[in-house]
């Protein structure tokens, strides 16, 4: 079974964190939502309070084969500010495993180094400090082991990638049916 994880700051966007937490587990695929700071309790970025299944101090990087970052403004600022959430993200990339990230957050990804010879999007007004190759304004990009995506609008469609990356097109496409997204 394919293990990933997911980072949740103070800030995130509730909908990028949670949809792909999700279609993740409805897909068969283990999802450890991680909370970057010293416990479970997340803050989400419009009031939404959840709890993390685990904190990064505890976490081991190399039980996982996907890492993954939704947006919101405070939570990508939290996030950047995390040298170990960078330093697992770039880690993973150099190892070949899933990155992938949403919204605002492609831009820890690029401060990480990772996007350096990529294609990658994220939410409008962000472009800048993507540090990418090429930059899309296609709704999800897949760039080998890299996927982003631009926005809470595109949730599904980002966590369905991953899905894919991750399981195959039929599996993302049994998923895609079974919540009559298309």
């Amino acid at each position: 079974m394919k293990r990933a994880a997911i980072f949740m700051a103070d800030g995130c966007e509730e909908i990028e964190g949670l949809t792909v937490v999700d279609i993740l587990r409805r897909a068969g695929i283990e999802i450890d939502m991680v909370s970057i700071g010293k416990d479970e309790k997340i803050n989400g970025s419009h009031g939404i309070v959840f709890l993390a299944d685990a904190v990064i101090s505890g976490f081991k990087p190399g039980d996982y084969d996907a890492f993954i970052i939704p947006g919101g403004k405070k939570g990508t600022e939290n996030l950047l500010a995390s040298e170990a959430v960078k330093s697992i993200l770039k880690t993973a990339f150099e190892e070949g495993k899933l990155v992938a990230a949403v919204c605002a957050a492609p831009t820890v990804l690029g401060a990480a180094g990772i996007l350096k010879e990529k294609k990658a999007t994220c939410y409008p007004g962000f472009e800048d400090r993507l540090d990418c190759k090429t930059f899309s304004e296609e709704r999800v990009v897949v760039d080998g082991n890299v996927i982003t995506s631009r926005g809470m609008g595109t949730s599904i469609e980002f966590a369905l990638a991953i899905v894919r990356y991750l399981e195959g097109a039929e599996k993302a496409d049994t998923i895609s049916k079974g919540i009559i997204f298309r």
